[in-house]
């Protein structure tokens, strides 16, 4: 089920049959290399099934992102409601296939979502997280015009320096 259409994207909601594909990217030690390390097979079914759950509990969740030109499925990007810094925020997030880096594809997609979470589900706020020398995410983020607010060390990602960006509407 297509949720978001952009010039080159579709953002779509993960299934169970996307389980192999995103296994490949959310495996891969370079497409991973800012997490706290690769998925196992196991944490890629959670993650899926996270999302399945999210899409009928809340409408939205991180959607697989699709290449129109070659209906290639090149990572996820989305909304997820979880805990950041002990505040419960809606948080915006991507993960893309390190050889789909550099072409603009994180940018379109997370501007989309964010869009769609401000506008269509009138969420108050979006955030996204980011270790501090994550300096492409840090460009994603405020190429979409959200905001540094502030630093804390991540419990979930090693206890490093993470960034906190937002937005609202």
């Amino acid at each position: 089920m297509s949720v978001l259409e952009t010039k080159r994207l579709l953002l779509r909601q993960q299934t169970l049959a996307d389980i192999q594909s995103l296994y490949i990217i959310f495996a891969d030690p370079v497409t991973m290399g800012f997490w706290p390390s690769p998925f196992t097979l196991e944490t890629t079914r959670n993650w899926v099934a996270r999302n399945i759950n999210s899409y009928s509990q809340l409408g939205f969740g991180r959607w697989a992102i699709i290449l129109k030109e070659t209906q290639d499925l090149i990572g996820d990007c989305g909304i997820l409601l979880q805990e950041i810094d002990g505040v419960a925020e809606y948080d915006l997030g991507y993960i893309i296939h390190h050889p789909y880096w550099h072409q603009g594809y994180a940018t379109e997609a997370v501007g989309a979502c964010k869009q769609y979470g401000l506008e269509i589900l009138q969420l108050p706020r979006l955030v996204a997280n980011m270790p501090t020398n994550h300096f492409a995410s840090i460009k994603v983020a405020q190429k979409i015009g959200m905001i540094r607010q502030k630093t804390f060390n991540n419990p979930k990602n090693r206890h490093i320096a993470t960034y906190v960006y937002a937005t609202s509407v």
